[in-house]
């Protein structure tokens, strides 16, 4: 009887354990109103089964874009975050609170390829509109999309098979602070279902503060959402140190954190204000698990061309080098493995030690200021040019390709 009790035990902590959804991204819409610069911002973390990905250049229908994709399948006409040509930015989180799914139905299977048609079709917020509102139904949608325009548009769809409902985040009714957050539920869904509760309440809470400060910019978000390791149900901050060593034993269960062991990439676009060139818009990417990954300024003009190899699919790597090279250094710090439902573990040593001065996130995130530093000033000649320099793209890509390859190699030759 023991033993039963005991096997109960286990089963019943195993479903808890694995019960989360995998696909359990957090992301959030910001108006150009409350950013220091005027340029609205799309931010998505990507959680996902497909760990491996890169950024594919697409020669569009109508539009021509750039967008991560998963790296196994490629060849799929599925993109899960991406921008094109004409200064349209769209991504999505799986939401599950609004659909009743039967069986074996999969969860919102058409919303990687919906991402990746609009992308192809369309320049605008309401442009979206128009294409939600025409797609067959039911549309095997059901998921939040983030967009963002050149026009200085703004919004979140929560879309399900038949029906959408849009949130304006220039509208000060639907976005009081001038952002919309969302995680794994709906608001126009089923009242406390769906997933990411926690993770939603540390997006809000950081993403209000800093609205009411003028802070919201890409680096800010990449630091402080990204790589956030505060949990608010635990009212708890793993950088404050007290869960380091001497204080604790230097581990930690990864639970409900933004980044997530599942957390493939992280990207923030930064768009254009109304009348600057669509062209202009910038994709910050950070491909792998964002506290050991470095995110890059990427644009859509002759990408074709000029899209650099650090993000582009490689063989060696079955992925982007940057993805790579990230999820190699997320394996060791996820690195206890005895036994099924390890996996949580986290090491938060390795990762980041305060009293030390050192640890992985602390080296990438000096890595990532310099990239950001080398990058603003490009960025404020192009702003004040009204267009892209592409002969100058080249040599940042290979500059910062260069200093990146140099990190990853210090770091996963230091042990």
């Amino acid at each position: 009887m023991l033993k039963q009790i005991s096997l109960l035990i286990l089963c019943a902590a195993a479903i808890v354990w694995f019960a989360t959804p995998v696909q359990a991204c957090t992301s959030a819409v910001v108006s150009g109103k409350v950013t220091p610069d005027g340029r609205p911002l799309l931010w998505k973390n990507r959680d996902t089964d497909f760990m491996r990905n890169h950024v594919d250049y697409v020669k569009g229908e109508k539009y021509d874009f750039i967008a991560v994709v998963n790296s196994v399948n490629a060849y799929l006409k599925e993109a899960w975050m991406g921008t094109n040509s004409a200064g349209f930015a769209l991504m999505n989180t799986q939401s599950y609170n609004l659909v009743d799914v039967k069986g074996d139905e999969e969860r919102g299977a058409a919303n990687g390829r919906v991402i990746y048609r609009a992308l192809e079709v369309c320049a605008t917020v309401e442009d979206f509109c128009h294409f939600l509102d025409t797609i067959s139904k039911p549309s095997d949608i059901e998921a939040n999309f983030g967009v963002i325009d050149a026009q200085g548009g703004a919004a979140m769809f929560e879309v399900d098979y038949y029906k959408y409902a849009m949130y304006d985040a220039n509208n000060p009714k639907d976005a009081p602070y001038g952002y919309i957050a969302r995680t794994n539920f709906s608001f126009a869904g089923k009242v406390n279902e769906g997933a990411g509760y926690v993770r939603y309440m540390e997006a809000d809470q950081v993403l209000m503060k800093a609205s009411a400060t003028g802070s919201i910019t890409p680096q800010f978000i990449f630091n402080d959402l990204s790589r956030s390791f505060r949990n608010r149900m635990l009212d708890i901050d793993l950088r404050s140190g007290a869960y380091n060593r001497p204080q604790a034993s230097g581990w930690f269960v990864d639970q409900d954190f933004i980044p997530r062991s599942s957390t493939s990439c992280s990207v923030v676009v930064q768009g254009v204000k109304p009348g600057e060139k669509a062209e202009l818009t910038t994709m910050w990417t950070l491909l792998g698990y964002p506290p050991t990954g470095i995110a890059v300024p990427l644009w859509v003009k002759d990408a074709g061309k000029l899209l650099p190899g650090m993000v582009r699919f490689g063989k060696e790597h079955e992925a982007a080098p940057l993805s790579d090279w990230s999820l190699r250094l997320a394996d060791r710090v996820f690195s206890y493995k005895q036994g099924m439902g390890t996996g949580r573990y986290l090491n938060w040593e390795r990762l980041y030690s305060p009293e030390k001065g050192d640890g992985y996130m602390t080296a990438i995130t000096a890595a990532e200021d310099e990239v950001f530093r080398t990058t603003k000033s490009l960025l404020e000649e192009w702003y004040k040019k009204g267009s892209l320099d592409t002969q100058a793209i080249p040599k940042l890509y290979d500059e910062l390709e260069s200093s990146i390859r140099m990190i990853y190699q210090s770091l996963l030759e230091s042990e």
